[in-house]
């Protein structure tokens, strides 16, 4: 189904089918429409939305070990793996070892994998924009105090479930 009968398609859905569905179902699908919205802007430059999540977190942590780069994109090593020897062959990342380590492998941008900030990070803020094309600047922060409440109460629900109180992430 292409991408804008999928969307209409998600619409209706939402406004028809299941107007009053679970939160976190609607939340999955805004964020997979941003996803794809994305993809189709990084796609023009070459660049995967896999790699995006590993060049973003780069730019911000260079030189990470790939355990780490993992943890943080929320993916499998092996999936970090695969990302990070395809990177390397297009000339965005090198991975190197620490003088004084030589169990971990880390993963440095290399200038080309660097230069794509500046231009790949517009198109990440341009599909923010347009996905809060219509809502008020209140509203927005609103939704973002909403959304990181949200993330906040399931960090403390988790830790409870866990068996470990007094743990607050405020």
């Amino acid at each position: 189904m292409p991408d804008t009968e999928h969307t209409r398609h998600l619409l209706r859905h939402w406004r028809e089918a299941v107007p009053q569905d679970r939160l976190a179902h609607l939340i999955r699908d805004v964020a997979r429409a941003q996803m794809r919205a994305l993809q189709v802007k990084l796609a023009v430059h070459g660049v995967s939305f896999g790699h995006w999540t590993f060049l973003r977190i780069l730019w911000i942590q260079d030189g990470l070990t790939q355990r780490e780069l993992s943890d943080l994109a929320g993916v499998m090593e092996p999936t970090t793996f695969s990302a990070v020897k395809a990177m390397e062959a297009m000339g965005l990342i090198e991975r190197r070892q620490l003088a004084g380590n030589k169990k971990n492998m880390h993963v440095f941008l290399l200038p080309a994998g660097r230069s794509l900030e500046k231009l790949l990070v517009p198109l990440a803020e341009e599909v923010n924009q347009t996905s809060v094309r219509g809502i008020s600047e209140r509203s927005v922060a609103l939704i973002r105090k909403s959304l990181l409440s949200m993330i906040e109460n399931l960090a403390a629900e988790e830790e409870a479930a866990l068996g470990k109180p007094g743990s607050s992430v405020k």
